[in-house]
């Protein structure tokens, strides 16, 4: 799948906001949504981005089963993140040719992910990982490439691009909540276009 440098999560967002958000991180060139599937009307939210912004490509994370893919799948979901491997999801996604990115954290999940043929994974938590993991695991698998999910900030976003990470996906840290509960739609672009600047700027 392609592999753009920033993908928006969308978490908690309420569905009469959802659109003026998309609109903001499209204004920005920043067209992967991942709609989380804990989110309320979370696969609603999935049929009116795809319908409103058909340039865009609308995924869903936060799948756990199969069960939930199934869902994601029917919804119209594009691409799929998981928060952890789970091998029935894995199977699955191969067989329905689903792009799925899972998420890991060790050498073994991994390893279980490039055994169903899935060679970009997230990894999650990414703060907590030391800026030299990516290059270690690198080593034994040279042929996989990882977003970083969990903790990236404007203010630290270059350190995981620079450890050798190739796409981030920001939740919060892009969608401040604190511009959403008072609908603070110019100082929410100001920080998405900062955010974007920096991207580039590298």
């Amino acid at each position: 799948m392609d592999k753009s440098k920033i993908t928006g999560i969308l978490r908690g967002i309420r569905k009469e906001d959802i659109l003026k958000v998309g609109e903001i991180l499209i204004k920005y060139n920043i067209k992967d949504f991942e709609v989380t599937y804990n989110t309320k009307d979370s696969l609603e939210i999935v049929k009116m981005l795809k319908k409103e912004f058909p340039d865009a490509r609308i995924g869903m994370g936060t799948i756990l089963s199969t069960d939930d893919l199934k869902k994601a799948e029917e919804a119209g979901a594009e691409f799929i993140l998981t928060p952890s491997v789970n091998e029935e999801v894995l199977k699955y996604s191969r067989e329905r040719n689903i792009d799925i990115i899972p998420g890991v954290f060790s050498p073994s999940e991994v390893a279980l992910a490039l055994r169903y043929g899935f060679n970009y994974l997230k990894l999650f938590p990414a703060i907590d990982l030391p800026d030299s993991y990516i290059k270690n695991l690198k080593g034994p698998f040279d042929n996989v490439e990882f977003m970083a999910v969990g903790g990236v900030e404007k203010d630290n976003i270059t350190d995981f691009f620079r450890a050798g990470f190739v796409s981030v996906g920001m939740g919060s840290s892009l969608i401040k909540k604190t511009y959403l509960e008072s609908q603070d739609w110019e100082s929410m672009e100001k920080h998405v276009k900062e955010i974007k600047n920096i991207v580039e700027s590298m």
